[in-house]
C-alpha cells in the first residue's frame, strides 16, 4: 500500500525528505488567466507555466527512468503544464498510463485548472492517482472575469462572467466527484491584491464544506507582460494573517515553493543534475523528431482547421522549412467501415507526422493515434497557427466554430454560399 504522507507539497513534515517531479508534457492550455505567461524555454525562473523543455510522452518516461537512478528520494511523479494536463488530456493520460505500467508504487498527482479533468475521472480512479490540485479563485462570476480573459471548452471560447460561471461550476463539479473517487484534493488560489484578497476566507468555508483537504494561498507573482504586471505582490506579512484565517476551516500550506512546470527534486531545492538531464532528454526528443518531421492538419480548403477527423476524405500534410510551412501533399484517408483498422491504417499513413491538426475527433480514434505518437490538437482557426503551436511551442487563440467560415458581418456562417 502506497505512503500518501510522502508527498511533499500535502504533507510539509515531507518536503524535506522526499522529492518529486513533474513531467512537462502538456503545454497547450484551455485558460487564459491574467496573471500567468507560460514560457517553454526560460531556465532563469521559478513559478509554474515555466518549463526548459516541453516533452512528449515517451520522452517523459525515458527521462524518468534516468531520474530514477540519481534520485532515490523520488516518491511522487505530477503533470503539472506547463499548460494544462486537460488541454492536452491524451498526452497527460498516455504519460500516466507509462507512469504506472513502469512505476506502479509511486504516488500519481496533477494540478490542473479543473475545466476539462471531469470526463477523465474514473479512469483517474483506476490509474490510483491520489492527489490532485485544481486552482480556483473565487466563487463570485464578477471577480472571475477580472482575473481571466477567456476560457475554451467544447471548441467554443467564452469571456466575462460567463467563462467564469461556467469555469467555476465545472471546477465544483470536479472537486466532488474527485471526492467521491477518493482522491486527496487541495485547492490553489492565488491571492490578488484588491480583485480577490479579500474573498479568501469565503473560499476556504465553501471549499471545506466540498470536503477539500488542504488550500495553497499563493501571493501573486506580477509577471511581465501580463495584465497583473504592475500589481503589487502580497506581503509575507499580509499571507501569514491570512492563513490563519484559512485555518478556521481547513488545513492551509504555508510551505509552496510556486514550483515550475519540470521542477525536480525536493521543494524548493530543485536538482541541477535533473535540469541537465530533461535537457539531454530534450535535445534526443529533437533528433529524433526529424523522423517525424510533418503534421497532419484535416481542412476542407487548406487554409483553416475546420474539419472532423471522421469526415475528412483527405488529410493535408505540412512541413517546416526555412522559408515557412510548405504543403508536402494531400493524402486520403482509409475508407469508412474498417472499425479500429481504418485508424491504424490512418497512423501508418502518417508515420512521418509528429501531430494532428482536427476540428473534433472520436475518443476511439483519439486513443490509436495517440498511442502511435502522433500529438493531437483540437482547434478551430487558422492552419499556421497551429502549427505555430506544434514546431515552436506558441500558445493557441482559436476562433469560435460558428465564426469559421463567415465572410463577413452579414453572412449566416453556414458554408451554404453567399447571395
Amino acid at each position: 500500500m502506497k505512503d500518501l504522507s510522502t508527498h511533499p507539497c500535502f504533507n510539509k513534515d515531507a518536503h524535506h525528505k522526499y522529492a518529486r517531479v513533474h513531467l512537462p508534457v502538456a503545454p497547450t492550455c484551455n485558460v487564459k488567466c491574467n496573471y500567468c505567461n507560460r514560457k517553454f524555454d526560460c531556465v532563469n525562473e521559478s513559478r509554474p507555466g515555466v518549463t526548459s523543455s516541453v516533452l512528449s510522452p515517451d520522452q517523459a518516461l525515458n527521462y524518468l527512468i534516468k531520474l530514477v537512478k540519481i534520485m532515490p528520494e523520488l516518491k511522487v511523479i505530477g503533470i503539472a503544464g506547463p499548460g494544462d494536463p486537460f488541454a492536452n488530456p491524451t498526452q497527460t493520460m498516455k504519460t500516466l498510463h507509462l507512469v504506472r505500467d513502469h512505476f506502479p508504487d509511486m504516488l500519481l498527482c496533477l494540478s490542473s485548472n479543473g475545466l476539462n479533468i471531469g470526463p477523465y475521472i474514473d479512469e483517474l480512479k483506476e490509474l490510483d492517482v491520489s492527489h490532485v490540485t485544481i486552482t480556483l479563485n473565487s466563487f463570485r462570476t464578477e471577480t472571475l472575469a477580472k482575473i481571466y480573459s477567456w476560457i475554451r471548452h467544447d471548441k467554443r471560447g467564452y469571456f466575462g462572467e460567463q467563462a467564469g460561471k461556467l469555469l467555476l461550476e465545472k471546477q465544483l463539479e470536479a472537486i466532488d466527484r474527485l471526492k467521491e473517487a477518493g482522491i486527496t484534493v487541495k485547492v490553489n488560489t492565488i491571492v490578488m491584491p484588491g480583485i480577490n484578497d479579500h474573498e479568501i476566507p469565503e473560499i476556504a468555508k465553501k471549499i471545506a464544506k466540498k470536503g477539500v483537504d488542504l488550500m495553497n494561498t499563493i501571493p501573486l507573482f506580477p509577471v511581465k507582460d501580463t495584465a497583473m504586471e504592475n500589481m503589487e505582490e502580497p506581503s509575507p506579512e499580509f499571507m501569514k494573517a491570512l492563513r490563519k484565517k484559512v485555518e478556521v476551516f481547513l488545513p492551509p500550506m504555508s510551505h509552496c515553493a510556486r514550483c515550475r512546470a519540470d521542477a525536480a527534486g525536493l521543494l524548493g531545492k530543485d536538482s541541477a543534475e535533473a535540469a541537465q538531464l530533461l535537457s539531454e532528454t530534450a535535445l534526443l526528443n529533437v533528433e529524433k523528431g526529424e523522423e517525424r518531421p510533418c503534421v497532419a492538419v484535416t481542412s476542407m480548403e487548406g487554409i483553416l482547421v475546420n474539419q472532423h477527423l471522421g469526415e475528412a476524405d483527405r488529410i493535408h500534410v505540412f512541413r517546416e522549412t526555412p522559408k515557412g510551412y510548405k504543403l508536402v501533399n494531400v493524402r486520403a484517408t482509409p475508407s469508412t467501415g474498417l472499425g479500429d483498422s481504418r485508424w491504424e491504417k490512418l497512423c501508418e499513413s502518417l508515420a512521418d507526422c509528429r501531430a494532428i491538426l482536427v476540428g473534433g475527433i472520436g475518443k476511439k480514434p483519439a486513443g490509436i493515434l495517440g498511442r502511435s505518437g502522433i500529438k493531437i490538437i483540437e482547434m478551430s482557426g487558422l492552419i499556421d497557427q497551429g502549427l505555430d503551436s506544434v514546431y515552436k511551442g506558441t500558445e493557441l487563440r482559436s476562433i469560435c466554430k460558428s465564426d469559421m467560415t463567415k465572410c463577413g458581418e452579414g453572412c449566416t456562417g453556414a458554408a451554404n454560399g453567399c447571395g
